[in-house]
């Protein structure tokens, strides 16, 4: 094969795309995640058409899962049972053409010329090749893919071949490949699942002369899903088997024209009997209305989002491309339907299973919430739909009131097989309890509060009363849990944990007295269904009142746990660079016995629980733990950068921020093809909104504090926050605020206070 030009790496930055301008080499595994589509539903990755070196041919669905039994040579009480693990489901993009009777592959005849594209504001995967068959024929093949935002269950393709040089016979063939499999996990156990054979067996196939429905079931979970195809074409339709053929004689400078409209729908969206019905329906509909209309919708869609929530950065194209790149990933990958959440890796690969964590709530959660507020209340739904099996979770550890969230699931089983970094993360319960209090922060959506967030944030916060205790000085000390560091487990006392349980133990205090006073007939509704007792109000005001926080005087700094300051410092000059992360060449007792970190935890409650640290304890906490962590996990640069910003160390803050913010364009830890980093990609968003502006939204109010990197030139972005949008705009004369929406909104700069009304919307504040 002829490549014309090199691959992505020499296409420079575009603020608004990415583009590649070579098919295969060593990067193809990589770019299939780069140029992966979804709509927070359906994930299809930029594999090509027509196959061909594929690292990883994947087609999901955000929910869509089977489970297996984890099996355990050595066993115990308590431990989780079943893992869910995202599917692979069948591949319907499949397109092979013929010419002449020659297959069109990148490896055969001439590649004269090829661009692919992605352009975040059309969400069309746009890509056009110049084939030379090996006998001299010579055709373009123009196709465009996309993923609907606006028809959760819909996919389609436009695939269009013109002869160049002859006339003759071209052939489309399109088919729904069903032989898929999920990745095979190996020695990384952030990549793959075990699992143990085919997981979808096929109960019907129907074909006529426009399409196909293909209907399978789960082995073990039990789930119908329907994948169909239905096409559009001058030519009609010969089939052949599972294979749809069309065909045209063309002269030169003629093309065929195939659309192809694709629908996935499962019973874990609908009624089973509806499945393949409104598979029809959607293929039918998207089919009527044509492909043109289908990319006229994605452009409203995309053009909406972006009006609102769209980052500028002026003075660096390659971190504006970035940062774009980052926010589109995150609306691909998120659910919006109050069942789905954001895997941590989206529906982009199949790293960690498709599992949601923690992430969602301390790092995805505020970008939409101060972006797309509807969809982070979906977000907060999907948590209220699961406190049933985190009430069955809770009693398999013992607590005999409450409910604790998995550590990592699907549809809410505890599926973390390695408990000490797994399910004793029981922060999670107080991480989703920080997400309920800063949505209400941000909207103000009480009505939320008492239907749903209230009895979020009561069940959950019973657990801290139940796990934890008074030690005979009289402190409510929590032990044998894992804080966010996952370098560091099974300790007492983790100051992150305790911090926040504190902060949860508060809240819900706050609003059970808050709904008895304004709701009565909505507290005795939730008091009721959770069998909420006498003085167990009172209980969380003294266990937080009481709460153990460990500090060492003489360093000044606050403890990561009781035990962290009494091991032995990880001997970082004498580690190769080749031995991290550490987690693949060290056994955890190894690293568990030292002083390191993996990721931020003391510096995520700098970040999260800011008024609760003056500015000199953020510092020298900051320079203890810089030294100790290694930065392995995705979630940590982002963290350290804001911190950075806010204690004055602005080189560092911008270094931090950049580790974060083309963190899968630049493949930093070398994972990006089994899947983008949600977490760290609006940690990027973080970066500049909490970082660089130092944004805060606390029970005291809004916040700024804007200061302007100096390699940029200036940067922009907007805010939905107490039923306004705020626009910041900030440069290196000064900052300017601009209520875009909204009747009125107070909050400080730099400790001044502002206020913008419809009658006065901006004002102008010069730099310091």
């Amino acid at each position: 094969m002829e490549n014309v030009i090199d691959v992505i790496d020499a296409v420079p930055a575009e603020p608004w795309q990415i583009r590649e301008t070579a098919p295969l080499g060593p990067r193809a595994f990589l770019h299939e995640t780069l140029f992966a589509l979804g709509n927070g539903y359906i994930g299809l990755r930029g594999t090509h058409e027509e196959g061909g070196a594929a690292g990883l041919e994947g087609s999901y669905l955000n929910g869509f899962y089977e489970n297996e039994a984890i099996h355990y040579p050595e066993n115990a009480y308590g431990l989780a049972r079943t893992n869910e693990f995202m599917l692979n489901v069948p591949n319907a993009k499949c397109i092979a053409l013929t010419v002449e009777g020659e297959r069109f592959v990148f490896d055969a005849g001439k590649l004269l010329a090829y661009e692919r594209s992605l352009d975040f504001r059309k969400g069309v995967l746009e890509r056009t090749v110049e084939w030379e068959s090996p006998q001299g024929h010579r055709v373009r093949i123009d196709s465009r893919r996309l993923v609907c935002f606006g028809r959760k269950h819909v996919a389609a393709i436009e695939y269009r071949v013109t002869a160049l040089n002859f006339a003759g016979r071209v052939e489309i063939a399109s088919r729904i490949d069903s032989e898929v499999t999920n990745l095979q996990a190996g020695d990384d156990p952030r990549v793959g699942s075990a699992v143990t054979g085919p997981a979808l067996s096929t109960l019907s196939r129907e074909a006529d002369g426009e399409g196909e429905l293909l209907l399978q079931r789960t082995r073990n979970s039990g789930f119908l899903l329907a994948t169909g195809m239905r096409h559009v074409c001058a030519t009609a339709s010969a089939g052949r088997g599972a294979v749809h053929a069309f065909g045209a004689s063309l002269r030169e400078g003629e093309a065929l024209t195939l659309h192809k409209f694709i629908a996935y729908v499962s019973s874990r969206d609908v009624a089973e009997d509806e499945v393949p019905r409104l598979a029809r329906e959607e293929m039918a509909r998207a089919a009527q209305d044509g492909f043109a209309h289908l990319v006229a919708e994605q452009g409203v869609y995309l053009d909406r989002f972006w009006r609102e929530a769209d980052v500028q950065i002026e003075g660096d194209d390659a971190l504006q491309q970035g940062v774009r790149f980052n926010q589109y990933h995150l609306l691909q990958s998120v659910g919006r339907d109050g069942r789905t959440n954001i895997a941590a890796k989206g529906v982009t690969g199949e790293g960690y299973e498709g599992h949601y964590f923690w992430d969602t709530e301390i790092y995805v959660f505020p970008f939409f919430l101060f972006s797309r507020p509807e969809i982070a209340r979906a977000l907060l739904q999907y948590r209220y739909n699961g406190l049933p099996k985190a009430r069955e979770r809770a009693r398999q550890m013992s607590h005999a009131t409450g409910a604790l969230y998995p550590w990592r699931t699907i549809a809410g089983e505890e599926c973390s097989a390695y408990y000490p970094a797994g399910t004793a993360q029981y922060h999670i319960n107080a991480d989703v309890a920080y997400s309920i209090r800063l949505y209400l922060l941000a909207t103000g959506d009480f009505d939320f509060i008492a239907q749903y967030g209230a009895e979020i944030v009561m069940e959950t916060a019973r657990i801290w009363t139940g796990i934890g205790s008074y030690d005979r000085e009289g402190r409510f000390c929590i032990n044998e849990v894992t804080g966010p560091d996952e370098y560091t487990a099974l300790v007492n006392n983790n100051y992150y944990t305790n911090a926040m349980a504190r902060m949860h133990m508060r809240f819900a205090a706050d609003m059970a007295e808050r709904l008895r006073a304004e709701r009565p007939a909505d507290f005795a509704r939730v008091a009721g269904a959770i069998g909420l007792e006498d003085g167990e109000i009172a209980a969380w005001r003294s266990a937080s009142a009481a709460m153990r926080l460990p500090y060492d005087e003489a360093l000044g700094i606050h403890e990561q746990d009781d035990s962290f300051l009494s091991k032995k410092p990880w001997d970082f000059a004498g580690t190769p660079k080749d031995k991290y992360p550490l987690l693949l060449h060290y056994h955890p007792l190894v690293i568990y016995r030292h002083q390191v970190c993996k990721q931020a935890d003391v510096v995520l409650a700098l970040l999260l629980l800011s008024d609760e640290f003056s500015l000199d304890d953020k510092r020298r906490d900051f320079d203890f733990y810089e030294r100790v962590t290694t930065h392995d996990s995705s979630l940590s640069s982002c963290i350290f950068s804001m911190v950075a910003n806010e204690v004055g160390y602005a080189d560092k803050a911008y270094h931090y921020f950049m580790e974060t913010a083309r963190l899968d364009l630049d493949n930093t830890h070398a994972n990006t093809e089994y899947g983008v980093h949600t977490a760290a990609m609006a940690g990027t968003w973080l970066g500049v909104a909490y970082g660089f502006a130092g944004m805060r939204l606390t029970g005291s109010g809004l916040r700024f504090a804007p200061a302007l990197p100096g390699k940029w030139t200036s940067y922009r972005f907007q805010v939905h926050v107490q039923g306004a949008l705020l626009a910041v705009s900030v440069d290196a004369a000064g900052v300017h605020y601009k209520l875009a929406d909204g009747e009125s909104l107070a909050f400080t700069h730099h400790g001044t206070a502002v206020q913008l009304t419809r009658a006065n919307p901006d004002i102008r504040l010069e730099a310091a």
